[in-house]
Order: structure tokens, then C-alpha cells, then sequence
């Protein structure tokens, strides 16, 4: 039989937890990122995420469908977060790019929380608030529902898989990111020219570009695409 699912208002807790406090979602998101941040995915478990709350382990299960329904609430406050913090001027490209680097940083200040949660579809109401922003932005300037959706596709995609990308360089240790990022002065500009002369003459430039995300430049040529197709568009139809 499927559990019964039980509004926020008869969840919640009556009273305070032991560290004088109320329970809700939003406080138990909060907890988990800071969780996730200070140990990992591995650490997440509803044993230590009661502990930190100061309740009963299962007091999470009244909230969330398991961890895979704390995991999904959790990359929706992500896309909310980015949601918050970006403004609209009326203009599709500006907005567009503003918005995807918004999704990118949000991601980014919680790099073990978007390795987790990069690739899940949450169907939550703010991820749709997203996802509804993106298509509106395209509809409204012009491009076909068809144009609309391929692009809204590459869009959120291509932020995701960045956001995944760089936060899994960011969540790993400190020594070990540093060690990686060295390997470009280190190994790369030593490499001699007779062997691999490609390498070699451009040592310089991959040693300046290669420890930057590339997400801002393959946002550009996305949004250079998208352009360039609504200009055809327009065309035709004159």
C-alpha cells in the first residue's frame, strides 16, 4: 500500500527538538547541506542527520520519501537558490547567460550537494519554477516551441554537467585538487618539443586556461548557436 503522504502543517513538529528548535523542510534541506559540505555524501544518513538535528532519526521519514526524497529536495534548493539570485532585464540572451552562470555558481557553493544531485530530475515546485522560466525566456523571444525546447534542453544540460564537473574538482581534497591543477606546470610544461611539439608550444596558454571552467565560453557559443538560428528564423518568415 502506498504511504500516505502528509502535508507540511501535519508533519510538523508540535514542539521544539532538544536544541530548542522546530522542524520543516526547509530547516532539514539547510541542515543536510551543511552536513554534505562538512563530510560528504557518505556521511549523509538519517542517523547523523537526526543527531544534528536534535530528533529522532526517523522524524526525517515524515518528511521526505526516504534520502532519495531529502537528495531531490535538496538539488531543488539549489535551482531555487540560483532562481533567487538572478534578475531579469527583458533581454532573452542577457538573461539566458545570467541565468545559466547563476545555476552554475549555486551549484559551485555546495560542491558534495551537486555531485549528488547534478543529474536528478527533482519534479519539484521550484525546479519547475526553473525549467518554466528557461522556456518562457525562449517562447517570448520569438524561437519556435520545437527551437524552444532543443535549446532549453542543451541550456540546462550543459549548466548541470559543468556544475557537475567542476564541483567534483571542488569536493575533492584540497591537496589532491592542488596536485592535479600543479600537473600543468609541473609535468605538461616540461614536455619536450620533440616528442610533443603541440603540447610544448602551447604549454603556456594550457597552464593559464585549463584550471578555469570552460562552462562561461561553451555557454557563449550555445547562446551565439541559439542566435544565429533565430536570425534564420526571423528571415524565413519576412
Amino acid at each position: 500500500m502506498p504511504k500516505k503522504v502528509v502535508t507540511e502543517a501535519e508533519r510538523r513538529r508540535r514542539r521544539p527538538t532538544r536544541q530548542g528548535t522546530v522542524l520543516s523542510e526547509r530547516l532539514i534541506v539547510q541542515t543536510a547541506l551543511r552536513m554534505l559540505r562538512e563530510h560528504g555524501a557518505a556521511g549523509l544518513s538519517a542517523r547523523r542527520l537526526g543527531a544534528a538535528l536534535g530528533a529522532d532519526p526517523s522524524t526525517v521519514y515524515r518528511y521526505f520519501a526516504g534520502l532519495d526524497g531529502l537528495t531531490r529536495a535538496i538539488g531543488e534548493e539549489l535551482m531555487g537558490r540560483a532562481l533567487d539570485s538572478w534578475t531579469a532585464t527583458g533581454t532573452w540572451r542577457t538573461d539566458l547567460r545570467s541565468l545559466g552562470l547563476a545555476i552554475h555558481a549555486s551549484y559551485l557553493a555546495h560542491p558534495q550537494a551537486a555531485v549528488l544531485t547534478a543529474s536528478r530530475v527533482t519534479g519539484r515546485p521550484r525546479e519547475i519554477e526553473v525549467d518554466e522560466t528557461i522556456l518562457g525566456i525562449l517562447r517570448d523571444a520569438g524561437f519556435t516551441d520545437t527551437d524552444a525546447v532543443g535549446i532549453y534542453h542543451a541550456f540546462i544540460d550543459l549548466a548541470l554537467a559543468f556544475a557537475a564537473l567542476d564541483a567534483g574538482a571542488l569536493a575533492i581534497k584540497d591537496e589532491v585538487r592542488e596536485a592535479d591543477e600543479h600537473m600543468w606546470t609541473s609535468t605538461y610544461a616540461h614536455l619536450p618539443p620533440t616528442t610533443h611539439p603541440h603540447i610544448a608550444a602551447t604549454a603556456h596558454l594550457l597552464a593559464d586556461r585549463m584550471n578555469h571552467s570552460a562552462y562561461p565560453v561553451l555557454l557563449d557559443t550555445l547562446l551565439n548557436g541559439a542566435d544565429a538560428r533565430l536570425t534564420s528564423t526571423r528571415g524565413q518568415d519576412v
